[in-house]
């Protein structure tokens, strides 16, 4: 009886993170893969690295991502494709495969301690996902080397084969995993594609402020706007 007490009074069933910028903070995790890859794509050449950063919206001299980056919520192919137009004669093939292992092995810097908040939203009842517009296998091996891959019942990537946000398809297939109505379910994320994504397929959204993107940038899309994922617990059981 507690149980179902609780779940009733609670805003949610689920919780479907994205991942970079909201399970992890943005810039600790790619501003320094970033300068490394555009450093050895363009061979340490000046001319090189500039288009390239330029075609990533990579600040070379502040030494990261600005703003409007179609990196920043763009899928691995569109992230490929990017850096093609910057590298004639190179295989975009090629580059979005060299993309993927090295972006794979990027040390990703939480947010905040995340075993211990997974583990409470767990012990609570909620189903976890994560989608994001990464490689399902790069997300995987991040979230292995967070150490909190088994806290989550759905990992998908933009390949994945339910499509890429701010789609809602994605969204939907953790619907139909958890077997919840989408209205019992948040998509917490730091960019415009994430709550996009969550209110086309019906779910209540959260933004946090651990990406790139600015506050009055996502409140028009969400139900909520926190500092980082730690505030959750409370927006969750109030």
């Amino acid at each position: 009886m507690t149980a179902i007490r609780k779940s009733m009074a609670r805003k949610v069933d689920a919780i479907l993170f994205d991942k970079d910028g909201t399970l992890f903070d943005f810039h600790a995790t790619w501003s320094g893969w970033a300068a490394d890859i555009i450093r050895d794509l363009s061979g340490g050449e000046a001319a090189t690295m500039a288009r390239i950063a330029s075609e990533i919206g990579f600040d070379l001299a502040v030494g990261q991502f600005r703003p409007e980056s179609p990196m920043i919520a763009g899928t691995n192919r569109e992230g490929a494709e990017c850096v093609a137009r910057a590298l004639p004669g190179r295989d975009v093939d090629e580059i979005e495969h060299l993309l993927m292992l090295s972006a794979a092995e990027a040390a990703p810097a939480p947010a905040v301690p995340l075993a211990e908040l997974l583990g409470d939203f767990m012990a609570d009842g909620l189903a976890l996902g994560v989608m994001t517009n990464d490689t399902e296998y790069g997300a995987r091996r991040h979230l292995e080397h967070a150490g909190i891959e088994t806290c989550f019942t759905f990992v998908a990537g933009f390949d994945s084969g339910h499509g890429a946000k701010p789609q809602p398809g994605p969204l939907l297939a953790f619907a139909r995993q958890t077997g919840l109505a989408p209205e019992r379910i948040v998509m917490v994320g730091d960019s415009t594609h994430d709550l996009r994504a969550g209110r086309a397929a019906g779910m209540q959204t959260v933004g946090v402020l651990t990406g790139t993107s600015l506050a009055d940038e996502l409140w028009p899309l969400a139900d909520a706007v926190l500092p980082d994922i730690g505030h959750l617990p409370a927006w969750v059981a109030a």
